[in-house]
């Protein structure tokens, strides 16, 4: 995860002496070549994720029509947007090589205290907000702290964590057991039935598209200035039109029922940024640096210990988050929140969608998809009336697909010598 393209590029921007290339566009048949080869040396991408969510569509769409309509596809995303923001904070821990435990605990921990805030002691939802992730901040702190300074391995320390704060959620729901948001409050409103206009939801299709080219562009900028080759002008913009033509067929389709819920705006908001920061900033490169090998990036002067408290830190407090976004669509918190499958439905999702176990890889937007993936399972079975037994069979096996995909896919890649 080396720095030195971006320190060309600046350099040639400063410097007009800087001898730069004419770069040869690419032509669809060598791009296609290329991918083919990159395929072949274990470059996998986002495909194998891809293609079984296309598959998980057909199979249950084909047992059950109502899989693909606009209100069972808004349900959807209300079901999802929880556990797709603790699967992005499972992706940090997970891109250092480690493991968190404890997610499921902290987001039931944090929608326990957000109920008892909110209900018993009469604070506003924002202040109940942001003591629920402030606490996810300090436990996910004392979790890093405890891995870095003590030397103990972060599955022992989250697994005791997910034992302590389970505790904790217990004792702070007290005799009460469930603790029911008020319907006309906030916090329901906002987590069961607010929706983004359909001037906002078509408004976002097309902006997004617009950032993700003039990103794309400004990197093709900084390239061409440090004499570096880029692609043909004709592939972002191709992605960026296609990416227009999905976003708007989606909200076309969301928009015959109730519309874009706002929580799942949330959802993808968090983890855009948590994307920008891993792909565009220094921090997110020592992350990768550090899962990919810890003690080249301590040589490279990457202050190891402090970069992976804080990414304890970060992934507890998204868990804390979600757990609260959880408890807003449900409409309340109970002795069960976070518990049963929320865990393994996180780690599932962060690693369904591409994120290696071995650390140090991660694919573009992998909690999104992953989520998807895990909510489209379950979402389906519903349908189908099926157990839960079932869920869980069909869940575990994909996982582990997953896994194997990329043990093979990093196999792939070593004998290609990538």
């Amino acid at each position: 995860m080396s720095t030195s393209t971006d320190s060309t590029a600046d350099a040639a921007a400063m410097d007009p002496a800087v001898p730069v290339p004419d770069a040869a566009p690419q032509q669809p048949k060598q791009m296609l070549r290329e991918r083919l080869a990159g395929l072949r040396g274990g470059d996998l991408g986002s495909l194998p994720v891809v293609v079984g969510l296309v598959v998980i569509v057909i199979v249950f769409q084909s047992l059950n029509s109502t899989f693909l309509n606009s209100f069972n596809l808004v349900n959807l995303c209300l079901q999802i947007a929880a556990v797709g923001i603790i699967a992005t904070g499972v992706t940090l821990v997970l891109l250092l090589g480690e493991i968190d435990l404890s997610v499921g605990s902290v987001s039931g921990l944090a929608a326990a205290i957000l109920a008892v805030l909110n209900v018993n002691e009469g604070y506003s939802p924002v202040v109940s907000l942001l003591a629920a992730a402030l606490g996810g901040l300090v436990i996910g702190t004392i979790h890093g702290l405890v891995f870095t300074k003590l030397g103990v391995p972060s599955f022992i320390v989250t697994l005791a964590g997910l034992l302590v704060w389970q505790g904790a959620q217990l004792q702070v729901l007290g005799s009460q057991g469930t603790i029911n948001l008020p319907p006309s409050g906030g916090l329901q409103q906002f987590g069961r039935f607010s929706y983004l206009a359909d001037w906002q939801a078509y408004g976002l299709a097309v902006v997004l598209p617009v950032l993700f080219l003039a990103a794309k562009l400004a990197t093709r900028t900084r390239r061409t200035r440090a004499g570096l080759p880029v692609g043909a002008l004709w592939v972002p913009v191709a992605q960026a039109l296609l990416l227009l033509a999905v976003l708007l067929a989606v909200v076309a389709k969301l928009s015959i029922d109730r519309g874009v819920p706002w929580i799942f705006v949330v959802f993808v908001a968090i983890l855009s940024l948590i994307e920008y920061v891993l792909r565009r900033t220094r921090y997110g490169r020592a992350i990768f640096a550090v899962g990919g090998n810890i003690e080249a990036a301590r040589r490279a002067g990457i202050k190891v210990d402090a970069l992976r408290t804080s990414v304890f830190a970060i992934a507890s407090m998204l868990a804390a988050v979600g757990g609260t976004v959880a408890a807003m669509r449900l409409g309340f918190a109970n002795q069960s929140s976070g518990a049963a499958d929320t865990l393994i439905n996180a780690i599932a999702a962060a690693v369904i969608g591409g994120t290696s176990l071995f650390g140090g890889r991660s694919r573009m937007y992998s909690a999104l998809l992953g989520a998807l993936v895990i909510g489209a399972i379950a979402n389906g079975l519903d349908l189908l009336n099926l157990s839960s037994a079932l869920r869980y069979i069909i869940t575990g096996t994909v996982l582990l697909l997953a896994v194997v995909i990329d043990a093979l896919a990093s196999r792939g890649r070593r004998s290609a010598g990538r």
